[in-house]
């Protein structure tokens, strides 16, 4: 038999042979049980942020703007990233929808900062209670380069929070930690007096 005519066989051999049936009932299985495992992973991380506005219950409800809040100092449109504990970046508060991510709306008075979130609740912070404002790297949740997120401290009954920002317009973070720094040394001069 020459090779061509032995290769010929083969070929012929491999064409009546059948395919190979998919065993679709173990597809199917797999694919239910992956769906049924990322779904109980949901459960679980739904279940963990209940838990934790659960135990940041005893936060006072956030405080609303005034009815006249004066002229704005500064605007800012951007992100609102979430709140932490005051120096611990990584414990985010969840309690009073603090830890739901938005769209931002900032405006800056000499009666404090005001926080517009379309989609979430807004809240105010009066300048009484602002601490400070930092440019930092990162919030629970969201990491970028050194200086891309404006971070401001403020004063909520018994404890102390971070609240990071992010502008449409990172240029403007600079302008804003002078602002509030500079309200906050006026403000700690004025009681220390």
């Amino acid at each position: 038999m020459t090779p061509f005519i032995h290769l010929a066989a083969e070929a012929a051999a491999a064409e009546r042979k059948s395919a190979e049936v998919t065993d679709w009932a173990a597809r199917i299985g797999w694919v239910v049980g992956l769906l049924l495992f990322i779904a109980l992973l949901y459960w679980l991380m739904r279940q963990g942020w209940k838990w934790r506005a659960t135990l940041q219950s005893d936060i006072p409800e956030l405080p609303t703007a005034p009815e006249t809040p004066g002229e704005a100092k500064l605007r800012m449109s951007g992100r609102y990233h979430g709140s932490t504990t005051a120096g611990q970046w990584l414990d985010r508060i969840v309690a009073h929808g603090l830890g739901t991510r938005s769209r931002v709306e900032l405006t800056l008075t000499d009666a404090g900062l005001d926080v517009v979130r379309p989609g979430a609740a807004d809240f105010f912070v009066p300048a009484g209670q602002l601490r400070e404002a930092r440019l930092d790297k990162g919030i629970a949740g969201k990491v970028l380069a050194e200086g891309g997120l404006l971070v401001v401290t403020w004063q909520h009954g018994d404890k102390q929070i971070d609240s990071g920002f992010r502008s449409d317009r990172a240029a403007e973070h600079t302008a804003w930690v002078e602002a509030i720094n500079s309200m906050t040394s006026i403000s700690t001069e004025g009681t220390a007096r």
